[in-house]
């Protein structure tokens, strides 16, 4: 069951997250049966969550999976779900994109020089 943020409570359906990330990945590089198996493990992912999950748990799920897949997809994804409202929240979740993707600098820390072993 998927209770909405209304409260109201509802069974959950595959189809509409099949649908949202379809919408989200328009003309992109995602096929059909990508998104089906994609939404198979969100749902089986949110199952083991218990018999109840939230509509946030299920588009934070959908938003983490197409942030691994596509950044496009991602992007748009996150425009509806988080409501965007000008290019400033764009920015703002590019950055935010950009700053979980990127490989952290590497900082030579794990060297033995200067740790007093030979």
């Amino acid at each position: 069951m998927v209770v909405k943020r209304s409260g109201q409570r509802e069974p959950f359906e595959r189809p509409k997250v099949v649908a949202g990330m379809r919408a989200a990945a328009k003309n992109r590089p995602l096929a059909p049966a990508t998104l089906e198996k994609m939404a198979a493990e969100i749902e089986e992912s949110l199952r083991l969550e218990g018999p109840e999950v939230t509509s946030q748990q299920i588009g934070l799920a959908v938003l983490e999976t197409l942030r691994d897949c596509d950044e496009v997809a991602y992007l748009r994804f996150a425009s509806v779900y988080k409501g965007f409202t000008g290019a400033g929240d764009f920015q703002r979740e590019v950055g935010l994109l950009t700053k979980f993707t990127q490989p952290k600098p590497s900082t030579g820390a794990t060297t033995s020089a200067g740790s007093g072993l030979p």
